[in-house]
Parts: structure tokens; sequence; C-alpha cells
């Protein structure tokens, strides 16, 4: 058990606030995805549970809603995951136009199984739900890029290109 106690840095907890800010008051439930993105950003790409419960105190709710809401979207992650999540779209138009050779493909490239993350903790790959690029078909996400019309050749670029660059986008770059 870690005696580290879980708290938003300064600039983090003033965007916390911010947010909040933009619902009624008496709603502030209603900032709970963008704040776990936050949360997620702030503490190394990966909601614990301490941090899930640290969110429901600031939102003044049951830390159950947020266990609820954490779980239920493939954009959090529940566990430690690597620099670069690779999150293949897996459903209908990806999955006709090759994204299962995608999902292979980077299994085999670097060595592990959808869901795992890569030794040197680079790379986590997760096949996920829709991302709503159907007419790019087949694409990953990564960060907050789309990279889209997927063949092999291009997922080799990407890989080689994350690798050289080696570092995490987060939430708080785009806001």
């Amino acid at each position: 058990m870690s005696n580290i106690e879980i708290k938003f840095s300064e600039e983090s907890l003033a965007l916390v606030n911010k947010i909040i800010s933009r619902y009624p008051q008496g709603k502030q439930k209603s900032a709970l995805l963008p704040i776990l993105h936050v949360a997620q950003a702030e503490f190394d790409g990966w909601l614990s549970a301490p941090v899930m419960d640290y969110v429901a105190s600031i939102l003044n709710i049951q830390p159950i809603e947020v266990y609820e809401v954490a779980s239920f979207y493939s954009m959090y992650n529940l566990k430690p995951v690597g620099k670069c999540t690779l999150e293949v779209c897996r459903t209908s138009s990806c999955w006709l136009l090759g994204a299962e050779d995608i999902v292979r493909h980077i299994e085999k490239k670097l060595g592990i199984k959808d869901g795992q993350t890569t030794a040197d903790g680079m790379f986590t790959l997760k096949s996920v739900e829709c991302l709503g690029s159907c007419g790019t078909a087949p694409m990953l996400q990564c960060g907050a890029k789309y990279h889209e019309n997927l063949t092999l050749e291009k997922v080799d670029d990407l890989l080689d290109n994350l690798r050289r660059e080696g570092n995490r986008k987060t939430y708080l770059d785009k806001v």
C-alpha cells in the first residue's frame, strides 16, 4: 500500500475547477468524463482506485459512480499502460477492411498480444469499439491522433516514428 497522497497539480486542479464551472450547481457529476481524462493524464496514463476515489471526492459523488463510468469506456485505462496506447478499431468497417490483420501485425512486430504492454513500457495494444472514422477504415488512435486508411507499411512507419518520439501526448496537451 502506497502512502503517496493523490492530489492534482495546481495546473490540473485549475483545469478541473474550470470544467466543473461549466455545469449548473448540483450537476457537477456532468464533469466526470473530462475530469477522468485530466486525472488519467496527471497520474501516469491510468486510473487507479485511489485516483478514482479522489475524483469522486472532488465531484462529491460516490466512488462507485466513477468506477462504473471508467470501466465502461475504453478510453480510460484501469491498469498501467505504455507511453503509446495503440487503440485499433475493431468494428464493422475497420474489421471488413483489415483491422484484424493490423492487430495481428502489431502483435507480431511488438511481441505482445491485444491488451498487453511491451516489456520496455513503450506500447500498449488495445482493440476497441468504434472510433467514428468508418470512412477511413482501418484506423487506430494513439493519444489524441487518428491514423487512418492503414496498411501494414503505414503501421510500421507509425511504430518507428512513435519509438523515435518516445513521449506520451496527453489530454492536457490538447486543452
